[in-house]
């Protein structure tokens, strides 16, 4: 099972570059709220974040983990996202990207597998996410959901400003999980930092957005990239 002192390894490897080897690229983030597909997993409290990935630029392969504190409301602490996939582009500029997903948790009954690809050109980027049993034994039975994800990072005429917007879609077999989620802020990028402002909302029924903090709220995060 997953404890906190994982999440501080995993944070001082993440503030270590990886170890500085080529090839491996990590973050460290501060956030009000980890926002997942709309809804808080920290009952919209603050969080910092890491992640560490490896990609070799001859095959496109990658693999990599993300690490976050979460609150369910229950004894689950922790969440690690492991990573695969490979990666590329073509000679015309379009991006893609297919892989596999395994997220864990500290509570394991939480825990479920993920398949995605994605397509990206210019600024505009496209998902599409498959899992046939989110949050594991969480949920009643297997549930499957299908998640579509649509992003574009607009520049705008401010040096180093951009206008972030998304929307998603979630389908699947439990009304929890079949809803419309949406944001939009902005981003001032520097060489190795982002900060970011974005409103993110939902159009689950009241009684569910309570039930999983999937209400309208600002989410205010702090990202460094390194090396």
């Amino acid at each position: 099972m997953l404890k906190r002192k994982t999440l501080l390894a995993f944070m001082l490897l993440a503030l270590s570059g990886g170890g500085a080897d080529a090839g491996v690229a990590s973050t460290v983030s501060v956030t009000s709220d980890y926002d997942f597909r709309g809804i808080s997993q920290t009952a919209k409290n603050p969080a910092l974040q890491a992640s560490v990935d490896y990609a070799d630029e001859n095959n496109g392969w990658y693999a990599g983990a993300w690490v976050s504190p979460v609150d369910f409301g229950d004894s689950t602490n922790i969440e690690l996202d492991l990573r695969t996939g490979f990666t590329g582009k073509t000679d015309a500029g379009l991006g893609w990207d297919a892989g596999i997903m395994y997220y864990v948790f500290d509570e394991d009954r939480y825990n479920f597998p993920e398949i995605y690809t994605a397509y990206g050109y210019r600024y505009f980027n496209a998902r599409v996410s498959y899992s046939n049993d989110y949050h594991g034994r969480s949920m009643a039975g297997h549930t499957d959901v299908l998640n579509l994800a649509l992003d574009a990072i607009l520049p705008l005429p401010v040096k180093h400003l951009s206008l972030l917007a998304h929307v998603g879609r979630s389908e699947g077999n439990d009304a929890f999980v079949d809803y419309t989620d949406y944001s939009a802020g902005l981003a001032y990028d520097l060489k190795h930092v982002r900060v970011s402002l974005k409103y993110v909302n939902t159009t689950l029924p009241d009684l569910h957005a309570d039930v999983l903090n999937g209400r309208g709220r600002a989410v205010f995060a702090i990202t460094a990239r390194l090396p």
